[in-house]
């Protein structure tokens, strides 16, 4: 009984480690969501894509009329191996809405939710969509 009790704790603090996933895997061309430091394994690409946070925020509110469409920032870091590598990802821009990293192209393909001029939106409320497919 007490190799199992230890054999448990050890899985359970393996999963505390940070290089373990605590989001999905998923294969190229696939669209994967995340919620800030969720942590996507990119299969056959050696690669983890995670989503730091919004930066900042200026998309025009549902039901409001603006001059400008707005911009929202999203914050990734790639992670290769032991090395990672920050990136800002523009939901108003689409020449910035992708960066290369070696030979993978990451995307930013929705930013949830949409702000409303009735409220503001929580960092813990956002989530991001993503794809990732080889340059």
């Amino acid at each position: 009984m007490r190799a199992a009790i230890v054999f448990v704790c050890l899985l359970l603090g393996a999963g505390c480690d940070e290089s373990s996933p605590v989001g999905p895997t998923v294969g190229l061309n696939e669209r994967f969501t995340l919620a800030p430091a969720e942590v996507a394994v990119i299969r056959d690409a050696g690669l983890r894509v995670e989503f730091v946070d919004v930066s900042s925020d200026s998309r025009c509110p549902a039901g409001v009329l603006c001059i400008q469409a707005g911009d929202a920032v999203v914050r990734i870091r790639v992670i290769e191996g032991n090395a990672s590598t920050f990136y800002d990802l523009h939901t108003g821009d689409s020449n910035r809405a992708a960066i290369v990293h070696g030979s993978v192209r990451i995307a930013l393909a929705e930013l949830q939710p949409y702000p409303f001029s009735t409220g503001t939106i929580a960092p813990g409320e956002y989530r991001a969509t993503f794809t990732a497919s080889r340059v």
